[in-house]
Formats: C-alpha cells, sequence, structure tokens
C-alpha cells in the first residue's frame, strides 16, 4: 500500500518523536511570548520565509538534508537555493531595505528545504518518500534547534535575574582557578593565539557539520541512515542543557569578575575586576544580581560538551579527520577557558553531561541492557553530584584543594573510562573463521 512504509513501531517513534519536538517549540513559543515579550523560535523561523534572515544555520541544514539526494540533486538544490537567495537581494536592494551584512543570505536554503518537503509528499512514495521526509526534517531540526536555543537563553536572562558565580568561583579554588591562568597565558600569545582559538570557538558548528557530513556520507548510496549520529547528539544537548541553566544560573567570569565582552560597560554588573589577573577573594558566597540581557549559559559548559561530542564522533574517521577532532576539543576548552566564559568546573560538567546523554542515545539505539543503564544512571549521578558540590560546598572545595580537586578530575575520569569500557563491549565481535576439518589419507 501507499503508505505501508509508515506502518510499525519505528514509525510510531518517528510520529512520537516528531510530535514530542513540535509540542516542545510550540511550549517555547508560549513561554518565550510570556516571559520576555519576544516571539519565540517557531515565528522566528517562519519570518525567515520572506524576512531577512539571522546569520545561522540555514545552508548548513540543507547541507544535511542533501545527504539523502543524489549529486544531480543536489547541485540542482544548491543552485536553487543560491539563485533564491541571489533574488532575494536584488528585489530589497531595489527597494531600499536596509539588511546588516550578516543577514543577506538563507531565505533560498529555506525555501529549497521546504520545496523538498513538498516535493516528497506529493511526488514520492514508500521507502523514498521516509527518507526524503527525514532529511528535511534533520535539516528544519538543525535550524529550529538553533532558534531553540537562542530563545532558551533569552528565557534565562530574563527569569534569572539572580546568579551563582560566586559559588562556582569559590568551587573553582579547587582546580586552581584555571580561567585565570588560561586568560593570562592567552593574553600573552596575542594577537596568533587570540585570533586562533576565536575562529575555533566561533566555527564550532562548522566542525560539527564536517563530522556529520562524514557520517552521513552513504545514506544517498545506502538510502539509509545510520543508526547513530553526531547532528542526533548535538540537538538533544543543544534542548536539554539551557534547562541546566535555569536552575543553575551562571554568566562567567569576564562578566561577574571583568568587563564583559563589550568592554568596560560591563563593570556596573561585576562583582569585581579581577579577571584575569587577580583570583577572587576566599570568602562566602551569595548570589548576585546581573543584567537581564546576558544569558546564563555557563553550567554545564556546552560548546565544551559539543566540543567533546565532535571528538567522540571523529574516532572512526581517518586520520585527517581524527586529528581536526582532538585539535578542535583542545582548543575549545582553551578558549572557554582563555577568554574568561567558563570556570574550570562548567568543563568537569560539561564533559559528564555529553558522556551520559552519547551514552543514552547509542542505548535507545541499540537496545537498552543492564550496561547502558548503569553507566546513563552513574553519569547522572556524578553530574547531579557536581553541580549539589558546587552551591552547597564550595567553601570547603577551595579550603582543601589538594582532596577536593583530585576528586573532581577523578569523578570525571570515572565516567570517561565507565564510557570507553561500555563502548567497546557493544563493538562488534569479530567472528573466528571456520577452518576446515582436515581429511584423512587415503592408504
Amino acid at each position: 500500500m501507499k503508505f505501508a512504509a509508515w506502518r510499525g513501531p519505528r514509525a510510531i517513534l518517528w510520529a512520537t518523536a516528531g510530535v514530542a519536538t513540535l509540542g516542545f517549540l510550540i511550549a517555547l513559543e508560549i513561554a518565550a511570548r510570556r516571559y520576555t515579550g519576544q516571539p519565540g523560535p517557531l515565528t522566528n523561523q517562519a519570518r525567515e520565509v520572506i524576512f531577512p534572515p539571522k546569520p545561522g544555520p540555514l545552508y548548513a541544514g540543507l547541507a544535511l538534508m542533501m545527504v539523502v539526494l543524489t549529486w544531480r540533486q543536489r547541485f540542482i538544490a544548491a543552485g536553487a537555493a543560491i539563485g533564491i537567495d541571489i533574488v532575494f537581494v536584488v528585489v530589497r536592494w531595489a527597494v531600499g531595505v536596509e539588511v546588516p551584512e550578516d543577514h543577506f543570505f538563507g531565505n533560498g536554503a529555506l525555501w529549497v528545504m521546504l520545496g523538498c518537503a513538498v516535493i516528497a509528499v506529493t511526488r514520492r512514495t514508500g521507502a523514498e518518500r521516509v527518507l526524503l521526509l527525514k532529511g528535511v526534517g534533520l535539516g528544519l531540526l538543525l535550524v529550529a534547534g538553533r532558534k531553540a536555543g537562542d530563545t532558551w537563553l533569552l528565557i534565562t536572562s530574563k527569569t534569572r535575574p539572580m546568579v551563582l558565580d560566586p559559588y562556582v568561583a569559590t568551587a573553582d579554588h579547587a582546580l586552581g582557578n584555571p580561567s585565570w591562568v588560561a586568560g593570562r597565558i592567552l593574553r600573552a600569545t596575542a594577537p596568533i593565539g587570540t585570533h586562533v582559538l576565536d575562529l575555533v570557538y566561533a566555527q564550532l558548528a562548522v566542525a560539527a557539520i564536517v563530522v556529520a557530513l562524514y557520517q552521513l556520507r552513504r545514506v544517498a548510496v545506502e538510502r539509509r541512515f545510520p543508526r547513530h549520529h553526531l547532528v542526533r547528539t548535538f540537538l538533544v544537548i543543544g534542548l536539554v542543557g539551557p534547562a541546566i541553566y535555569m536552575i543553575f544560573p551562571v554568566v562567567g567570569p569576564i562578566f561577574t569578575y571583568g568587563p564583559g565582552t563589550s568592554g568596560t560597560g560591563g563593570l556596573q554588573w561585576a562583582v569585581a575586576d579581577l579577571w584575569p589577573h587577580t583570583p577572587p577573594p576566599l570568602t562566602a558566597p551569595h548570589p548576585v544580581l546581573y543584567d537581564d540581557i546576558t544569558p546564563r549559559n555557563c553550567m554545564p559548559s556546552l560548546h565544551t560538551a559539543w566540543a567533546t561530542a565532535i571528538f567522540i564522533h571523529s574516532r572512526k574517521g581517518p586520520r585527517l579527520l581524527r586529528f581536526a577532532g582532538a585539535f578542535w576539543l583542545t582548543a575549545t576548552l582553551g578558549a572557554t577557558l582563555g577568554f574568561g566564559y567558563h570556570y574550570g568546573v562548567d568543563l568537569i560538567a560539561g564533559v559528564v553531561f555529553t558522556l551520559t546523554i552519547e551514552t543514552a542515545l547509542r542505548s535507545l539505539d541499540r537496545g537498552w541492557d543492564r550496561s547502558g543503564l548503569q553507566l546513563v544512571a552513574y553519569g547522572t549521578t556524578v553530574f547531579a553530584a557536581l553541580l549539589v558540590s558546587y552551591r552547597y560546598l564550595p567553601v570547603e572545595m577551595a579550603e582543601h584543594p589538594w582532596v577536593f580537586g583530585p576528586l573532581l578530575v577523578l569523578a570525571m575520569t570515572s565516567v570517561i573510562y565507565g564510557y570507553v569500557r561500555t563502548t567497546k563491549l557493544w563493538e562488534p565481535k569479530a567472528a573466528p573463521v571456520p577452518q576446515p576439518e582436515p581429511q584423512p589419507e587415503l592408504a
């Protein structure tokens, strides 16, 4: 039958996931309008069908969608997207619409993805329809994930006026205040070091798309997606992570103990002008009031989480991709600390957060077993323990750095070891080649 491909447990799972995602986006739309007075992700995405798009992953979403197309179809889709963008630019220029310099392109990519969805429904049947709709869904989900993340950050800044930076900064004494150390090192290596790390930090999405396209390179040939790939981990991190920001609002060292990212104007909200030359004093912490613009997006460090996911998923690639994944993780850690965006304890929480999510997604694909359940439960417990200790034991951690510093590193290392050990057990074992039995010699 025409819709037979939609039947069965996997179809029900996909339908449920789609409904849940749509419900989440609608709820986020309502929350954005209620708490910030601004439109949410659905409205912002709908606007970009016509209006100038904000800088974002529209063409990255198109690239992901095109993994289900043949090479001829890819050239047609890319050409159509670029052509539509040129038409939009010319029309806006002709009618005198002022457009920021980084808002020129993107409408074409969105139009092509929506057009492919229409083609899938009206011109495709069976497995081909499902595959094309999955490709379109993956591309649009990446774009929607970015919009949802931006909305989450805006909500955190409007609904969490008090931040917990003094608690995290105090707990960071257990690690030797790595953000202050990295900040001084980065300034000593300026301008080369700052330019390189700024490029790596800003282009994290590009590295993710490269790894994802490598993992999905055979979709058009095999006519199916791999069971697990980087995009899924990225999306889950981006959707779940900001919920932790609501529980543990933190803005970062450069904002709380420095001038912010816009110069000395940020000092009006800072506790003191200390970063990166003078570590914060060891005093009893308390929540502090901060502005209603800066996102509370430090705990956990999602840049660390995403870079860790890139590193994990690049391990199965060629040597150049493995090297790039390791470089991106190392440089991202240096950037998050050196630019004063995160504390050291944020990074530890980010690693544990990622490995727990990655284990859950892999277990969901291969079927839950005892090892998967145990590791997810352990990672969740460690992550919760980290947050509780940062909030309620920061002074004790700072007063006994030689005890709590190694404990923090050991907690993270134990989750890393558990992940490596568990995933190795999940690797398919090569079956031994049966040897022919020796034939008896004839007399």
